[in-house]
């Protein structure tokens, strides 16, 4: 997967690897054991038996392959491995349990530690945004709607509207965090019938043991945990995705009023040499598109039937993990692409001026609304904006050209009228609230992070 192992994040691609979702799984089995020697209804020496061979060293993944492709899980042939090496172990190990409590509940861990990793780099990237916001809070230039000039904004405000977005995934994560990192621990058809008497506290037991939340329903065909976890995900990389092609639009040479890092090389083509292409941006895209496509995966799998699913359960097995890395992939990425973004507030300026300055024509409409009424003023600057087009001439000339002269006199003066930095609205309190909005969301989910790591 060359995009991932090229551009993704480290140490997500660590989290799910197989060593590790096997260490995951031997963790649950460990816990249960723990758990069940606790409350009796194993020996003592069966729980150190256990935890003596459990332990992802004793593994020979190579063999776990070949012997899953005959099962079609890997729960069975991990526990005889487990087995082989201690007949104590074999008896005890796995106790009323099903091969999805562990692979969901494994899952569950590794999922938790996962969402903590894009926290903390959503983190990283709303820490940027919001020094480039804050910096950049008066940097004047050309907003666009429907890809047109439309009316001034501000790069500091332009990036503000990024960060409270990006602040809204990071509470959806959180809340879909606590719904994902549970047990699942109820038997082969969801009753928890082997577990015995004290399944419910045996369940309990494992989840505090292993740092998860425990819940008193099944979930193995439930899958809405999943689905919404993905989506929340896929979310957080298409923000991102919106970002760096902002940046890619923006670094046209048409425009040229952002770039990406530059260095020898960087985004060079093979046969164009005076190429610098927009790397980084053009990674985010992709992560959030795989993303994107990952999310629907999950959708499909809620659709498993009666009590346990048969084959959708399966497709989640990569896309859970796919979709994570997709997103930890985006957001590492932007945060580079943002500590390297170069601006350049002369260019930004400069456009301000397009089209003889017509970005004005908004500020124009209202002050000629107040003299003439909102319709006829309208259709005075239309009539105006036509002028500069087909001639070529300025807003101001045109104005001149199409109002009278009493109407002229009752405008306050051309000059300040169409000065874009007159016309920026709150811009610079929708920035202040944007970062006082993040600071606060930070102070919130900081403790919740650290109680939350299992």
């Amino acid at each position: 997967m060359p995009l991932l192992d090229w551009f993704g994040d480290e140490e997500i691609a660590q989290l799910f690897s197989e060593r590790s979702m096997v260490g995951a799984w031997l963790a649950v089995e460990r816990a249960l054991a723990a758990t069940q020697a606790e409350l009796g209804v194993i020996p003592p020496e069966a729980l150190a038996a256990i935890e003596a061979v459990a332990v992802p060293e004793t593994i020979d993944l190579r063999q776990l392959r070949a012997r899953t492709l005959v099962v079609g899980y890997p729960i069975l042939p991990l526990l005889e491995q487990v087995g082989e090496r201690s007949p104590t172990a074999a008896r005890y190990v796995h106790w009323g349990a099903t091969t999805q409590d562990i692979m969901d509940t494994g899952l569950a861990l590794l999922g938790a530690r996962a969402l903590d990793r894009v926290d903390a780099l959503a983190h990283a990237l709303g820490e940027e945004i919001a020094r480039k916001a804050d910096g950049h809070r008066t940097t004047l230039m050309p907003g666009r709607t429907h890809a047109q000039p439309a009316v001034p904004i501000t790069f500091g405000g332009k990036l503000a509207v990024f960060l409270a977005e990006l602040g809204r995934h990071r509470e959806r994560l959180r809340a879909a965090r606590g719904r994902l990192a549970v047990v699942q621990l109820f038997g082969a058809a969801g009753t928890a019938a082997a577990l015995g008497a004290q399944s419910r506290a045996v369940r309990h037991g494992v989840a505090e043991r292993l740092g998860l939340g425990a819940v008193d329903v099944p979930w193995h065909v439930a899958r809405d945990s999943l689905a919404e976890t993905g989506l929340m995900l896929a979310a957080t990389a298409g923000t991102c995705g919106r970002l760096a092609k902002e940046v890619i639009e923006l670094s046209r040479p048409e425009l040229g009023e952002v770039r990406e890092e530059g260095g020898h090389l960087r985004g060079a083509s093979s046969t164009m040499p005076q190429k610098a292409n927009p790397i980084a941006s053009e990674a985010v895209v992709g992560f959030s598109l795989l993303a994107a496509a990952q999310s629907g995966a999950l959708l499909a799998a809620l659709q498993g039937g009666h009590e346990r699913a048969a084959g959708e359960w399966q497709a989640e097995w990569d896309s859970l993990p796919l979709v994570v890395a997709a997103t930890a992939g985006a957001l590492a990425a932007s945060l580079k692409l943002i500590e390297g973004l170069r601006v350049f507030p002369e260019r930004m300026r400069r456009n301000l001026g397009d089209e003889g300055g017509l970005l004005m024509a908004e500020a124009a409409m209202m002050a000629l609304a107040g003299v003439v009424g909102r319709g006829e003023a309208h259709a005075l600057i239309v009539e105006a904006s036509s002028l500069v087009r087909s001639e070529e001439i300025s807003l101001r000339e045109a104005l001149g050209r199409t109002l009278d002269t009493e109407t002229l006199n009752a405008l306050p003066s051309l000059t300040s009228l169409l000065d874009p930095d007159g016309y920026v609205g709150e811009t610079d309190a929708i920035v202040t609230a944007a970062l006082e909005g993040w600071t606060e969301l930070t102070k919130t989910l900081a403790p919740q992070v650290e109680r939350a790591r299992p």
